[in-house]
């Protein structure tokens, strides 16, 4: 049964939402994914916001552009975590959609990651959902310990070779 559901407002917006998906599949969690508009389907999205809870959904990872509704309203309806991905945008360059998703009143709380930031939301995800699974706590624990591994070993690389043949190699 999926645990996270990924929605977007857009097609146009899946090479971003699909890095949440990635992150998801990395630990293990099972998810949906689909295109739901609040302003072009809102009958539809009202359905799928009321009963994701029942379905199984523990968390929503909602992206959206512009004037950006979805998280929020997901955040309306559905009582359980939202994290909202703000898109990038052509005219505002995301900060359109950054504003319209951090801006939430008092009392529909939306967490909110960076611009395009949609592999952060899997994370977060996966960090919420452990809290009461040891599991996949292990899980995120032994990921954050592979980047800090990553960065040591580039480091360690730079102060070996010199930042001129570093860069050579990039």
């Amino acid at each position: 049964m999926a645990k996270v559901g990924i929605l977007m407002g857009s097609d146009s917006d899946l090479a971003i939402m699909s890095k949440a998906a990635e992150m998801l599949e990395k630990f293990g969690i099972e998810y949906e994914m689909t295109v739901i508009s609040a302003h072009r389907m809102p009958d539809i999205f009202v359905d799928y916001a009321t009963k994701a809870e029942e379905r199984g959904i523990e968390v929503i990872i909602a992206g959206a552009g512009g004037a950006a509704h979805l998280p929020g309203m997901c955040a309306a309806l559905y009582k359980l975590p939202v994290i909202g991905v703000p898109i990038h945008t052509k005219s505002l360059g995301g900060t359109d959609s950054l504003y319209s998703i951090v801006q939430m009143p008092s009392g529909i709380p939306v967490a909110t990651v960076a611009i395009n930031g949609a592999a952060n939301a899997g994370i977060l995800a996966a960090q919420m959902l452990s809290i009461g699974d040891k599991d996949l706590r292990a899980k995120v624990k032994n990921y954050c310990a592979e980047l800090k591994d990553a960065v040591v070993k580039k480091a360690d690389k730079l102060e070996t070779i010199g930042y001129e043949e570093y860069l050579k190699q990039m």
